[in-house]
């Protein structure tokens, strides 16, 4: 009985080594990733990044942060914060095509009023026609941890981090972070606007300068010279004398003001060739600090 039931199989049998050893079938043992965020699968061989972090910079108390990274799972989505590296998000599910990602790369602080009031990730996967960024912003807390995780515009995402580290009242000024040059500068800067010898544009202009020279704003290397707004054109003989009378009634106005504070300057009766130059002298010693403007997203 037994005889005949393995006869009755054997023509099947026959089939199955005949595909075994004849060479036509190949067999290939690997693990299912289950999706782009498989523990499988290393973390650097899913996500490649555009550019390279900046330089750890800010409160030197931050620095201790770099090199650790923070989770915070919210729905189907984990995001991972490491401080002065980048953000990424990965989804947790069990399909093939798992979103996994890098929503920010740090690049640089944002500043407002004498304070580092952010981190800002830039240069993140594409979304459209842009890239993924991510503001971080800080809060005083028992531990360091993501406390909370948005997106308020779309592939702009805004992450709370709670950390005892900012509990300190000026545990994120700006001013006492500087180098005694920069902070010498920013005196300086701070008297030229007290005393008006500087615009409201221009005392901007020359913080953002002091700021990426510190290294807390990344410098944009490439210069637009063709954004560099051109002297307006006169449509009439008129219309140059009325400007004509106001650049003059201005420079009177500098001069008096630079006259009032000792503050010697060159005529154009030494060079008309040359352009006029001040010579500030040296300033007092009550010094205005602070940063009394806004400086943010720069």
């Amino acid at each position: 009985m037994l005889f005949t039931s393995a006869f009755r199989h054997l023509p099947w049998l026959t089939l199955l080594v005949l595909l075994v050893y004849g060479g036509k079938m190949k067999i290939v043992e690997e693990p299912n990733t289950f999706g782009l965020n498989s523990h499988l699968l290393v973390q650097g061989s899913r996500l490649q990044a555009r550019v390279k972090p900046s330089p750890v910079s800010g409160p030197p108390h931050l620095s201790r942060l770099a090199g650790k990274c923070f989770s915070y799972i919210e729905s189907m989505y984990k995001y991972e914060f490491c401080p002065f590296h980048n953000v990424t998000q990965h989804e947790q599910s069990f399909r093939w095509n798992a979103y996994s990602g890098i929503l920010g790369i740090w690049q640089e602080w944002e500043i407002q009023n004498n304070t580092f009031t952010a981190m800002w990730m830039r240069e993140g996967d594409t979304c459209g026609s842009k890239n993924r960024q991510t503001k971080v912003l800080f809060t005083c807390g028992n531990s360091s941890k993501l406390a909370r995780v948005s997106e308020p515009q779309t592939c702009v995402y805004s992450l709370t981090f709670e950390t005892p580290l900012v509990c300190h009242t000026h545990s994120l000024l700006v001013y006492p972070v500087l180098s005694e040059k920069l902070q010498k500068e920013w005196d300086e800067i701070e008297q030229a606007q007290y005393e008006e010898l500087i615009t409201e544009q221009g005392y901007n202009k020359m913080l953002k300068d002091l700021f990426e020279e510190a290294g807390f704003l990344k410098k944009n290397r490439q210069q637009k010279w063709e954004e560099t707004p051109q002297a307006p054109k006169h449509q009439s003989l008129e219309q140059c004398t009325q400007d004509y009378e106001k650049q003059r009634a201005e420079i009177e106005r500098l001069r008096f003001l630079l006259t009032q504070h000792n503050i010697s300057y060159e005529t154009e009766t030494v060079r008309p060739n040359t352009p006029l130059t001040a010579r500030p002298s040296a300033l007092q010693d009550q010094h205005l600090r602070g940063d009394t403007g806004i400086l943010a997203d720069l």
